[in-house]
């Protein structure tokens, strides 16, 4: 009996921490509506006549409107409550996707892009920032691990196939998967339940921290924001283009299975180092191993009806190591920037340098490819993540290493 409570200890992880069950299952729903069309709403265009730009917008639109609704939510937290903010962001990201069955055409695509773009913009910032409330500091880097795996194991499954599918099965099978986040509801709400149960002190919107302070707040964020920005810029060109860039399906699909599980795994396990290392170690490495995967990238789609398919899926696999790792790494740095009142802050700002590097990927490409080539189009994005090289070495001191025995 005298071992009972430290048996109970044990037994609690960051896997199962209070709250942290419903906000794994909510994540994972929402997430599946949102990666099955993120290859396949641009595809859906393509099929109505549009152009490479016209594709590219799609994603454009959709992260546009994700990183405007993102600067909103923690103020809706604060006004309405977590109830209600989580519950209209899964049906915004949920609705929509049935409705693409009624035309391809790109004006409607872009709207409902749009509309999908807000609720992801809900789902992404309470999902980071419900990780800070949920968890102690000295395990937060294993429960964003664990908050990255049931985004990115989704998107593993669904990125990669959804093309396939779509092609393959039919679309309307592609977006009744995208109907998901709608059965992330009762999770939402579950997760609602406990957050909106917490003192009104712990609140964490940006509308309480004082204005004299708000620069002290944001200005720290700037730097992981941007590191993170040029990542998922990478991150978004291939995942928008892939379907388009090669002519050979089946790289095309094994490329986008090792980015998509590459990342998974990656940022997954880089939360257990940056616990035990801090993040700077890895900064770093992680921008070089970014700039080397777009650029075999490039090589490997110099001629899209000669794709060489080694260097293809090694670019790839590249980028996902980069693509997962420093959305860990970015976000334990985000949250080591602000003191606990301020996380409502931190995950918003993250989130930006997220979605907006997504949205910019799509575009940057879309417009370099229609011009000239997606090579020169993937070299010009490695060029733009080695600019980001010297904010991996900024601000050592935000992210000392944690010890912990828990």
């Amino acid at each position: 009996m005298r071992n009972a409570p430290a048996e109970s200890a044990t037994r609690e992880t960051v896997w199962n921490a209070p709250g942290m069950p419903a906000l794994l299952l909510m994540t994972a729903t929402g997430f599946s509506g949102f990666a099955v069309l993120l290859p396949t709403a641009p595809l859906w265009a393509v099929h109505g006549g549009a152009d490479a730009a016209g594709a590219g917008s799609v994603n454009a639109v959709l992260m546009l409107c994700t990183v405007l609704a993102q600067t909103l939510v923690p103020t809706a937290i604060r006004r309405v409550g977590w109830r209600t903010t989580l519950a209209c962001g899964m049906v915004l990201l949920g609705v929509p996707a049935l409705l693409h069955l009624l035309t391809a055409q790109l004006g409607v695509v872009l709207t409902l892009a749009a509309v999908r773009g807000l609720g992801f913009g809900v789902l992404t910032v309470c999902g980071a920032g419900a990780v800070a409330e949920l968890v102690e500091p000295a395990r937060r880097g294993q429960a964003i691990g664990a908050y990255g795996l049931a985004i990115a194991g989704p998107q593993f499954i669904l990125v990669s196939t959804a093309p396939w599918a779509a092609q393959n099965l039919g679309f309307g099978v592609v977006f009744a998967i995208g109907t998901l986040p709608l059965l992330g509801v009762v999770p939402a709400l579950r997760l609602a339940r406990r957050l909106d149960g917490r003192p009104a002190g712990a609140e964490s919107a940006p509308d309480r921290v004082a204005v004299p302070d708000r620069r002290a707040v944001y200005l720290p964020l700037l730097r992981p924001m941007l590191l993170l920005l040029g990542v998922t810029t990478a991150g978004g060109a291939l995942i928008t283009f892939a379907p388009q860039m090669s002519g050979d399906s089946t790289a095309t699909m094994g490329g986008l299975l090792l980015l998509t599980g590459t990342a998974a795994v990656s940022r997954w396990r880089f939360g257990a180092l940056a616990d035990r290392y801090g993040t700077e170690p890895f900064r770093w490495p992680l921008v070089i191993v970014t700039a080397a995967g777009l650029t075999l990238t490039a090589w490997a789609v110099a001629t899209p009806e000669a794709t060489a398919p080694v260097p293809l899926l090694a670019g790839m696999a590249l980028v996902g190591v980069s693509y997962g790792g420093l959305q860990n790494l970015t976000l334990v740095d985000a949250f080591a920037a602000v003191d606990n009142r301020s996380s409502g802050v931190a995950s918003a700002v993250w989130n930006i340098g997220f979605d907006g590097g997504t949205g910019v990927g799509a575009l940057l490409v879309g417009y370099l490819a229609t011009g000239a080539s997606f090579s020169l189009a993937f070299l010009a994005t490695a060029a733009l993540c080695l600019a980001t090289l010297p904010l991996a070495f900024a601000g050592r001191r935000d992210t000392a290493p944690r010890r912990s025995t828990g």
